[in-house]
């Protein structure tokens, strides 16, 4: 397809977003009669634009407090805020792993002033951004089967090299918590998320209080595997009540 009927693309799935606020790939597959790959590029170049931010399955309009820094990767003051509160519970010479994701990719930028960390990572974004740092980390990838869908490495090659490792920390996003269970997610593929909470000594889940009472098909983390919840200051305090009834604690950033 030519640089113009791509383009031209773009403009209507842009189109579309602003009308409906939310888009899903199935959607536009069919719509444009065209493969998942050529629309997953197609909305990661909207993304890298500042037109829109990429879920699980699709994307959604870029909100207006989306902030843009230095390399244009869009976090809101939420998530922000979120990533200062988790980074100053590392200590200089951590062995930490960072999970794939939005929440946990704005954690990088903190991690300047650490000195001697070593980071495992399966996201090829995170590593990216870990090797731009002043005070560069020592780098473990897990390597595995790339997914296109959580855009990150899986499987069982994955998890055998977590498992030859230990860790203090790892730092872990969600697409929703539910309040009974635990961490949940569209993604059938959890069994690196849990093996990394295996090999951690301390399983912090960094999430926006928006997803917390959002329930997705598919059990991540029960509570039992998480040591510590950071979210923002909008959640309530009967949620966050619930949250540490099942021993987790929950430290909100402001």
């Amino acid at each position: 397809m030519s640089k113009r009927n791509s383009s031209q693309r773009r403009h209507l799935i842009m189109q579309r977003l602003q009308a409906s606020g939310e888009i899903s790939v199935d959607e536009l597959v069919q719509h444009f009669s065209t493969s998942e790959v050529t629309i997953r590029k197609d909305l990661t170049a909207l993304e890298n634009s500042g037109l829109l931010l990429r879920r699980y399955g699709g994307a959604v309009l870029m909100p207006a407090e989306i902030l843009t820094d230095e390399n244009d990767e869009p976090f809101s003051k939420d998530k922000l805020s979120i990533a200062k509160v988790a980074a100053a519970r590392i200590r200089d010479h951590n062995r930490i792993i960072i999970d794939s994701g939005s929440t946990t990719a704005a954690l990088i930028k903190q991690l300047n002033p650490k000195q001697g960390l070593v980071v495992m990572t399966n996201s090829l974004a995170v590593a990216k951004q870990l090797t731009e740092l002043e005070n560069e980390p020592t780098l473990l990838m897990t390597g595995g089967t790339w997914d296109i869908r959580s855009e990150s490495f899986q499987g069982q090659v994955a998890e055998q090299v977590l498992r030859s490792y230990d860790f203090d920390q790892l730092f872990i996003g969600a697409d929703g918590i539910d309040l009974a269970r635990g961490t949940t997610t569209f993604n059938e593929l959890v069994g690196l998320s849990r093996v990394m909470a295996e090999t951690a000594r301390e399983v912090v889940v960094m999430v926006e209080s928006q997803k917390i009472g959002r329930k997705m098909p598919n059990l991540e983390l029960n509570w039992q595997q998480i040591d510590v919840l950071v979210t923002d200051n909008q959640i309530s305090q009967e949620m966050k009540q619930k949250i540490e009834a099942n021993g987790v604690e929950v430290v909100l950033a402001n």
